[in-house]
């Protein structure tokens, strides 16, 4: 075809042409559940392991973001309060999502579930709320566990603020590990082997019966088995918990043995 010259295939009518196609409708992804998630501008970790635990038939996960500052810091984790009902609001606007869980375990506790179910169902008034501190607490108090080994990666007060808060609903802090990395692009870069030897060191101890590896951006999902196995006692993860958490609240309750004691129990 020459310079210049119309298209004159483009020109010509379709040779079947049928508008408004009939269709009908189903449920969509996430037949059993839709899931939302909140996350931290720079968590690498949570929607990836989630993702994981919801890779089950009718579950769909659905991911967000909020503005963050780059050091997790007391001040920087109330300060996404703001943006809570911003962020919920681009999940799903226009289709019915059963949990939303804001994925930060410090923020839950700085902000508080009250103010963050308030928030969220600004925008989403049907859903279930749900946030890591209080998938933690599910889960200790369904493992029923009481003295643990706390590891983090947080700065100094935010550990003391955790550790007062799980004190303070009658668990017992006896041994503390933490990396004090308040980035958390760096925290999402710790290693499983780092996180694994250091749970093993501070897990063995005599004073404690479960472990609690708290902040949904370490990398621990895939070591759990491992560690229930060598220490013989329970561990729980942000992710882990959360995950079970979202599932437990929509009625789900598949065993998946793959994550730890936590899946196993029969609630």
């Amino acid at each position: 075809m020459q310079r210049g010259q119309p298209n004159t295939m483009a020109d010509k009518d379709p040779v079947i042409d049928r508008r408004h196609l009939p269709y009908s409708l189903d449920n969509g992804i996430g037949r059993r559940a839709r899931i939302g998630i909140i996350a931290l501008p720079d968590d690498q970790t949570i929607e990836h392991e989630l993702r994981v635990i919801f890779n089950l038939p009718g579950v769909a996960c659905f991911t967000t973001r909020l503005p963050c500052a780059a050091a997790i810091t007391p001040e920087s984790l109330k300060a996404m309060a703001s943006e809570i009902s911003r962020a919920a609001s681009l999940i799903l606007p226009n289709v019915s999502v059963d949990v939303i869980a804001y994925g930060c375990t410090s923020g839950s506790l700085f902000i508080g579930p009250p103010a963050i179910h308030k928030l969220i169902h600004e925008t989403h008034p049907r859903a279930i709320c749900t946030t890591p501190i209080e998938a933690a607490m599910a889960a200790l108090e369904a493992l029923g566990t009481r003295n643990l080994a706390l590891i983090t990666p947080y700065e100094n007060e935010i550990n003391l603020r955790l550790a007062a808060f799980l004190q303070h609903n009658i668990y017992h802090i006896p041994v503390l590990g933490s990396w004090n990395e308040p980035i958390d692009a760096k925290v999402g870069r710790i290693s499983p082997e780092t996180i694994r030897n250091i749970a093993l060191e501070l897990g063995s101890s005599d004073l404690v019966d479960t472990v609690f590896i708290s902040c949904t951006n370490l990398r621990a999902l895939g070591i759990i088995n491992e560690l229930e196995s060598e220490l013989g006692k329970p561990v729980i993860t942000s992710n882990q918990a959360l995950g079970w958490h979202c599932l437990r609240q929509v009625g789900i309750h598949d065993r998946l043995p793959q994550y730890g004691r936590l899946f196993t129990l029969n609630t």
